[in-house]
């Protein structure tokens, strides 16, 4: 069949809008008409370089839509509507097999290599030239082709703007906060790095009932935001910023998490920790970064420094927990959400990304 999409050809882009033929799902695969999908730092990082992906790639990772196709042996049907996650977990391999679906090798691989899990790619360009796939997703497309392994069933009624949120910023934020930092009620946590993987952490801390919450950027309304969402504190990233949230905090908050994807804040989120306190990061900084932290207080304050890879999610089994939260009240996701593009718009949008000016925007296909 014939569809549009979102074509990166090279680093830098822009992305092009082109007419794309999309092969039929195969065997565990599904064609999904894409409704939304949401604009992400990770596709901001394939697109100025800082990810290596293989080019031509149909962008696009955080998407919502419905099922209009089913491919032998996969397991949902026309008319379900999906959320998609951008782990295809093959559910076999020992990862998976321990709970850790995030960390699925063949998923990893296949997200590496720019294919679906079975390996394969189902776009062809007007030249013959065979597209990559981002993240087993590509939802920058009004349709695309996918592993079944990477959808989860949403309830008919969720609005898919909304719903394209759970399969990214919503898992990895608020997984980041109920899974990998553990937050429990009365701690003290700080969030560094407020786009929607970082509010989405600072609405699970309020959720997982921290008394205090401070959330942290250099863009000061996101800061205002964070503090409409739950947060009780905010402060200005910076050279100042750790002292300030160890003041706010007295002493260090018990729970830090850096979404950010910079090293050398990554660095300031460890001085931020509280004596036995746990620092997650989130964000993906580039390849050739490292950090330098102090080896002493690792042992003598039993610090705890973790990697948080889709939130330490299990998609279908958390996508429809975090649904529930949302729609009972306590999860209100759609704060997040700060503006709706068409798909003619995305590089305006990825502009107002890379910017400050926008947390969340969702391309919504016509």
């Amino acid at each position: 069949m014939k569809t549009r999409g979102a074509v990166l050809t090279g680093v830098g882009g822009p992305l092009e809008i082109v007419d794309l033929e999309l092969d039929p799902p195969g065997p565990g695969e599904l064609l999904v008409r894409v409704h939304a999908t949401g604009l992400c730092h990770s596709d901001l990082s394939v697109i100025d370089g800082s990810r290596i992906r293989p080019l031509p790639m149909v962008l696009g990772h955080e998407a919502a839509g419905e099922v209009v196709e089913a491919g032998s042996n996969a397991e949902f049907k026309a008319g379900d509507h999906v959320v998609l996650s951008f782990v295809p977990a093959c559910g076999a391999c020992r990862r998976c097999a321990s709970g850790r679906q995030a960390l699925c090798e063949p998923g990893a691989a296949a997200n590496r290599d720019g294919t679906l899990l079975s390996g394969g790619r189902r776009w062809t360009l007007p030249d013959g030239t065979r597209p990559h796939h981002h993240l087993g997703v590509s939802g920058f497309a009004e349709y695309t082709v996918i592993s079944d392994r990477s959808a989860t069933l949403v309830p008919q009624d969720l609005p898919l703007d909304v719903a394209a949120l759970f399969g990214c910023a919503v898992l990895t934020g608020a997984g980041a906060a109920f899974y990998s930092a553990e937050v429990k009620p009365g701690e003290k946590v700080a969030v560094f790095g407020l786009g929607g993987v970082g509010l989405a952490a600072v609405l699970a801390a309020v959720t997982a009932g921290a008394t205090q919450v401070v959330a942290v950027d250099v863009v000061e309304h996101k800061r205002e935001l964070a503090l409409t969402l739950g947060a009780t504190h905010e402060a200005a990233g910076g050279p100042d910023v750790v002292a300030h949230v160890r003041d706010l905090t007295g002493g260090g908050a018990d729970k830090v998490i850096d979404t950010t994807g910079v090293a050398a804040v990554l660095e300031q989120a460890y001085a931020a920790t509280a004596v036995g306190g746990t620092t997650v990061t989130v964000g993906l900084p580039h390849p050739d970064r490292t950090v330098s932290l102090p080896a002493l207080n690792l042992v003598a304050e039993e610090r705890t420094l973790k990697g948080s890879y889709l939130g330490s999610c299990v998609p279908r089994r958390d996508v429809p927990r975090f649904v529930d939260l949302y729609r009972a009240g306590r999860l209100p996701v759609d704060g997040l959400l700060s503006g709706r593009l068409g798909l003619h718009e995305i590089n305006d949008g990825f502009a107002k990304l890379a910017s400050g000016e926008a947390v969340r925007q969702v391309v919504v296909m016509e």
